[in-house]
């Protein structure tokens, strides 16, 4: 009502001003000006151009491999690419399961566009032309500029993910001590019980494995780089570690919030989000995200093991130079700020992209994410990168844990552990007939 009586004084007024200015007149009549022609109307101004639309790309179905494809991501891209104007194909993790899995089905299908996710180890190996169908075409998105993770011209930096180690602080973990590790393997010698993956493939168990062995880097061993005592380590944890064949306890965050062990293992992607949402499936949950109540990070000096999921477009035998624009067009739009952010939000990923992270963190870098990335150090006696050290050996590393038996699933199928003085590396190092 206020504003309606606002409105209507402000009309009173304005007519009564335009009355004042129509009565008003000067005292005296000044002297007729010579009459003009009459002034020729203006041009029209042109009309403005309608906007341009967004081309349409869906009649091209655009098939993308990845492992960042469980059933929420897959249904939100799908769905987000649809309203964009794309159509495209991605399975589920239940068809395509870890970054080798996807990798190799992209090989042996050779009918990919497109690969998102993985780490630097595989994007090196794909960079560097290592699988026999598989090769990246050049592109360069309009927010390469934005990401400072990339293979220049080639592929670009999606998401950061590390693997963190975390316990629990109450009457279920550790009491109130602070726990301080040198190095991740230090937690089989801690007297807490902590738990362990229950297969050897997939990214995060690959990355766990690679947090695991870092202090015990050797170029001179013929274990697969690593010292003896790498493996020995490495065996322990696997050997006293807590575990279940139940791929709902994956790494080790789902015990850690039952209280079942008092050290866990989670990858950084959606911790802040299980957490919040932990009771529902604990009676003794995690509490707290961002001021942890009753869990905290162990305190690592080495740091911890980084990888970036990028993005990058398959050369596809056979595609238009048209279908291939649709493809880069997707591309474009989802490593793109604005839908980068919205990934991050719904998934509780941080992005590569700063225009995105600057959106969903103003207020600055989460603490998970500013912890020491040891995957940069050189490692001593090469010039490579720890990240490039696990991309030259993750295969041999790969066949020592499957054909010496790591990870078992059953307790009663447990192997001996094996008599490590008299091993033949060169045969362990080769994957098994």
């Amino acid at each position: 009502m206020k504003k309606l009586i606002a409105l209507l004084l402000a009309a009173v007024m304005v007519f009564a001003l335009a009355a004042c200015g129509q009565q008003a007149a000067p005292a005296e009549k000044p002297a007729e000006a010579p009459a003009e022609k009459p002034a020729e109307a203006p041009a029209e101004a042109p009309a403005e151009a309608p906007a341009e639309e967004a081309k349409d790309y869906s009649g091209y179905t655009i098939r993308i491999y990845s492992n960042s494809n469980s059933t929420e991501r897959v249904t939100w891209l799908v769905e987000e690419a649809k309203k964009a104007g794309f159509t495209i194909s991605l399975d589920t993790n239940e068809v395509i399961s870890g970054d080798t899995a996807a990798i190799q089905a992209a090989n042996e299908n050779k009918d990919g566009d497109l690969i998102f996710g993985l780490n630097e180890t595989r994007w090196s190996q794909l960079i560097k032309g290592q699988y026999e169908n598989l090769s990246i075409i050049d592109w360069t998105p309009t927010w390469a500029d934005q990401v400072d993770y990339k293979y220049d011209g080639k592929a670009y930096g999606l998401v950061v993910q590390n693997v963190l180690m975390l316990y629990r602080t109450d009457e279920f973990g550790t009491n109130g001590e602070a726990l301080h590790f040198q190095h991740w393997a230090d937690v089989i010698d801690s007297g807490y019980t902590w738990y362990r993956q229950n297969k050897v493939g997939g990214t995060t168990n690959m990355n766990l494995n690679s947090a695991m062995l870092y202090p015990f880097t050797d170029p001179n061993s013929p274990a697969g780089g690593i010292s003896i005592d790498g493996w020995k380590a490495l065996w322990k944890y696997c050997a006293d570690g807590k575990f279940s064949s139940d791929d709902a306890y994956k790494y080790g965050l789902e015990p850690l919030n039952r209280g079942e062990v008092q050290i866990g293992s989670f990858y950084s992607s959606s911790l802040y989000g299980k957490i919040d949402a932990a009771a529902e499936s604990s009676e003794h949950p995690l509490l707290g995200t961002l001021e942890p109540e009753n869990w905290a990070l162990v305190e690592i000096d080495d740091g911890t093991y980084y990888i970036n999921e990028y993005i990058g477009i398959l050369d596809k035998a056979g595609r238009t130079e048209e279908e291939t624009e649709a493809v880069k067009a997707f591309a474009e739009w989802f490593g793109s700020g604005e839908v980068q952010a919205a990934w991050g939000e719904e998934f509780d990923s941080y992005p590569c992209n700063k225009e995105a992270a600057a959106v969903l963190y103003p207020d600055g870098v989460p603490a998970i994410y500013e912890i020491p990335n040891f995957a940069m150090n050189t490692v001593e006696g090469t010039d490579l990168s720890y990240a490039e050290y696990v991309a030259l050996h993750n295969s041999e590393w790969t066949n020592i844990m499957t054909n010496l038996g790591f990870y078992w699933k059953d307790a009663a199928d447990a192997p001996t552990e094996p008599d490590w003085e008299n091993i033949d590396w060169a045969t362990l190092t080769q994957a098994a007939a």
